[in-house]
């Protein structure tokens, strides 16, 4: 303090009435020194003075002295001390934090810096000319620029981020910096480019082409890896804000080799397992696995992410994951989130889901690690948050996994042989189903139904799935409990959404299924109480609406083979106890609900309170695709429609619309198979135009060829080089007359194709006026003269497709003759050491 005395006095002179000088007054006479010193060692004085009092009088300083600062910085560059001071006090002014000198002074406002800074950046030269500062080597000077710019981005990151856009060379020095050979500059520049990183992916781009990534994990080995502090906790974040939602960095990280360098520092040392690990590396391997997530998110395109989960195989790095899934001691949150990351490698991939599959529990005897995540999944004790993560992680394994799928409804089936005596995921499920708590019961419900998606022959199977829930009772089929489960008055609401939303994806697209249901006794009466049921609660009104979507869909995939409860028993049923409208407004209850926006978004479930656990991912897809239809179809009913209408037509005219369709089945068949003929045939014809195009490149090229040797000849003198000139002309019109030839063949050739693509053309509409007829097919024998009809001209379509293959094949043969010749006459002119050209008119 007395040294700050000291240095004020000899700046401001030595006053009597210096004590009673007020802050603005003294910031005001050391600004005119700055201004109006001719001496440096004045003004250094000065802005020293100024430096010290930016925190208490922050206001006073900003207001007065920031014009004065920066032309210091810009007038006085040379000198590296006062530049900085100047640098300093104007971080101080501009700082987002408070500082303890402003606790006294009540008027100071909460985002003052923020002010300051909206003032500094109205003069975008202030931001190029702190940026030029980045460039000089004394550490006061670079230290000082860098703090500045970190608070300047803090405040103003947008504004900041466009002026360093399009700054010549400002990214390109700001990443020098990462290679500083003093860490606190090293350091703080990490802190700076991760702010200047932040949802900018224009700055991502150059930053990542500025070699940041190999910079980046050359720090995090210099640091220790996983086991390094918070140094390596900021390179990730950094590389974290490179990759995130940018696909052309995500590319470029893939294929700089950068995914192989992740792998070795995840594995864990038995020491590490045994002490367990300290927070600093709970946070970096928090980051990395949040980095290998970036890159296999289900956002991100499928090529992109099928690329990544085959190299994340191949280099060992799910091999890492699995072994550290199931090793002892690790924290519960990096559990969680290195099983959602273990979960999105192998989402989709058929070789990762078997590989995942075969993974063991270090237990006596081995468990598969599958059977060990469920059983975790389904007990009460565990962390929600971990729970939720393993259900993602069994949805990815059976995502489109149908022999995934098959194992699981496989140990739900009966089998006469001889069953070991080991728990299988199937019988976790089936307790978790049945037991008293409503989260398993979701749990359960939800991978379940993810079994049976878009797996028509496995809904079937689960049909003959016999269950007990007593020693003493007889065991009932899986759907005949999952309807008494429904019917318990004790049942929780989350339970009964989670076993509706199972049977709906169970019963969708499957007439079997719908049979099934429709044969339990009470099932409709039950739908039908419960979508009239006087509710007023929000989950009541999505348990109604799930009611009339299952109920739609036994309407929509029914086969009429229950008595009472056929097509037309339920639709008059329904318009008569419930009401189109009042159907409707209860199927609408789904999409309305705040649940079904939130779930529909990513498969990942999010939520923030067991209460939050309502619908899943994948049965908003299913409810979005199938509900128009389902409304469509119950909305096409009125109560004096007793004809037309298929739903109501007799079941003779039933029986004989019946046969039409499987004759519409197999005429659409063929019609697929000649339009994949006619796809077939456009290939081929791209091929010969992409030959074509060859061709007339290559000719145009010995034209060039031949211009630039007559050229050379006729400049020549001598009598030898007449000589030449005179053979090679006669080779030339001999080349030149074979080059003529070949012309008129891809003249000929071209005409062909032209010929062939006007067949495919009509082949088309003939395949378009065939359906347009098979969609006006009626209910009456009267069509099948039509059919044969159809039936013939199909088989003659299919005879001139085959002909017309024959002529393309004929046609590529010719081509490729024809090439193997044009590059014999052109090997002959190289072994003849000379160019031959064509005139200008052969280049038409």
């Amino acid at each position: 303090m007395n040294f700050f005395k000291s240095g004020l006095q000899s700046v401001l002179g030595t006053s009597e009435n210096q004590e009673t000088m007020t802050g603005a007054e003294t910031v005001e006479r050391l600004v005119d020194r700055v201004q109006s010193s001719t001496m440096l060692e004045d003004r250094r004085d000065a802005c020293r003075a100024l430096k010290a009092l930016s925190k208490k009088y922050r206001v006073e300083v900003g207001a007065q002295a920031m014009y004065a600062l920066t032309q210091v910085i810009e007038n006085d560059r040379t000198d590296n001390e006062i530049v900085g001071y100047c640098l300093d006090a104007l971080c101080n002014i501009v700082s987002p934090d408070q500082f303890e000198e402003e606790s006294e002074n009540p008027h100071i406002s909460v985002n003052i810096g923020e002010q300051f800074t909206e003032m500094f950046i109205k003069h975008p030269d202030h931001i190029s000319l702190i940026l030029s500062h980045l460039e000089e080597y004394d550490f006061r000077v670079r230290w000082s620029a860098i703090k500045l710019l970190t608070c300047l981005l803090a405040n103003r990151t947008k504004e900041i981020q466009e002026v360093v856009l399009v700054s010549p060379m400002a990214i390109s020095r700001l990443m020098d910096l990462l290679v500083d050979s003093r860490e606190i500059i090293r350091n703080d520049s990490l802190l700076l480019l991760i702010q200047l990183t932040k949802g900018n992916a224009n700055i991502q781009k150059i930053v990542a082409f500025e070699n940041a990534f190999d910079k980046l994990f050359d720090v995090i080995n210099e640091e220790g890896c996983a086991d390094g502090g918070i140094v390596v906790e900021d390179c990730l974040i950094l590389m974290l804000n490179l990759l995130k939602n940018n696909s052309s960095n995500q590319q470029f990280f893939k294929e700089g080799s950068y995914i192989q360098r992740l792998s070795p520092m995840l594995i864990l040392t038995e020491e590490a397992e045994e002490v367990g690990m300290t927070p600093q590396k709970v946070s970096n391997i928090h980051c990395m696995l949040q980095i290998i997530r970036v890159l296999v998110s289900p956002n991100n395109s499928q090529q992109s992410i099928a690329a990544c989960q085959k190299i994340m195989r191949s280099c060992g790095l799910l091999e890492t994951l699995c072994r550290m899934l199931m090793s002892s001691g690790i924290p519960p949150d990096i559990l969680t989130e290195l099983i959602n990351s273990t979960a999105e490698i192998i989402r989709g991939d058929g070789n990762n889901q078997e590989y995942f599959n075969q993974v063991l529990a270090p237990s006596n005897p081995p468990k598969p690690a599958i059977v060990i995540l469920l059983m975790s999944m389904v007990n009460e004790k565990q962390p929600l948050v971990l729970r939720c993560a393993v259900l993602y992680c069994f949805q990815c394994y059976l995502y489109r996994n149908e022999v995934g799928q098959n194992d699981l409804i496989h140990t739900l089936l009966p089998s006469t042989k001889e069953v070991p005596a080991t728990l299988t995921s199937g019988q976790l499920l089936c307790g978790g189903l049945f037991s008293m708590d409503a989260i398993s019961n979701w749990f359960s419900a939800v991978s379940l139904s993810h079994a049976l998606i878009e797996n028509q022959n496995q809904k079937e199977q689960l049909l003959r799935s016999l269950v007990a829930t007593s020693s003493s009772s007889q065991p009932t089929s899986l759907l005949q409990q999952c309807f008494n489960l429904l019917q318990q008055g004790q049942f929780k609401y989350q339970s009964k959404i989670g076993i509706l939303m199972f049977l709906i994806i169970w019963l969708s697209k499957c007439e079997m299924a719908v049979r099934s249901f429709l044969s339990i006794n009470g099932t409709i009466s039950f739908l039908i109480a419960q979508i009239t049921a006087n509710e007023h609660d929000e989950n009541e009104y999505l348990i109604q609406g799930l009611c009339a979507f299952l109920m739609g869909i036994c309407i929509q995939f029914n086969d009429n083979g229950v008595e009472g409860n056929r097509r037309d028993d339920l639709c008059q049923l329904l318009i008569k106890r419930i009401g189109i409208e009042t159907f409707s407004g209860k199927l609408n209850e789904v999409s309305k609900h705040e649940s079904y926006s939130k779930a529909g978004k990513q498969p990942q479930i999010r939520i923030k309170s067991p209460a939050d656990l309502l619908l899943d991912y994948e049965f908003c897809k299913l409810f979005k695709s199938l509900e128009p239809t389902v409304s469509k179809l119950i909305t096409s009913f009125t109560n004096g429609n007793e004809s037309v209408n298929e739903l109501t037509i007799s079941q003779e005219a039933s029986s004989l619309v019946a046969q039409y369709k499987n004759i519409i089945r197999e005429q659409d068949h063929k019609i697929q198979t000649l339009n994949e003929q006619v796809k077939q045939l456009h290939l081929q014809n791209e091929s010969i135009s992409s030959k074509l195009t060859e061709t007339q490149t290559s000719m145009s090229q010995i034209n060039d060829q031949n211009i630039l040797l007559r050229a050379q000849l006729t400049a020549a003198s001598s009598s030898g080089v007449q000589n030449q000139h005179s053979n090679m002309n006669g080779f030339y019109d001999q080349h030149a007359t074979k080059i003529h030839e070949l012309e008129q063949q891809v003249a000929s050739l071209s005409h062909e194709k032209s010929h062939n693509e006007t067949k495919i053309q009509f082949y088309e509409a003939e395949n378009a006026r065939l359906l347009t007829e098979i969609d006006q097919f009626g209910a009456t024998k009267e069509n099948e003269s039509t059919n044969e009809k159809l039936r013939c001209e199909i088989n003659e379509l299919n005879s001139k497709v085959e002909q017309m293959s024959k002529d393309q094949e004929d046609l590529l043969e010719l081509l490729a003759d024809q090439d193997l010749k044009i590059k014999e006459y052109r090997k002959r002119l190289k072994n003849l050491g000379q160019q031959v050209e064509g005139d200008d008119d052969e280049d038409d």
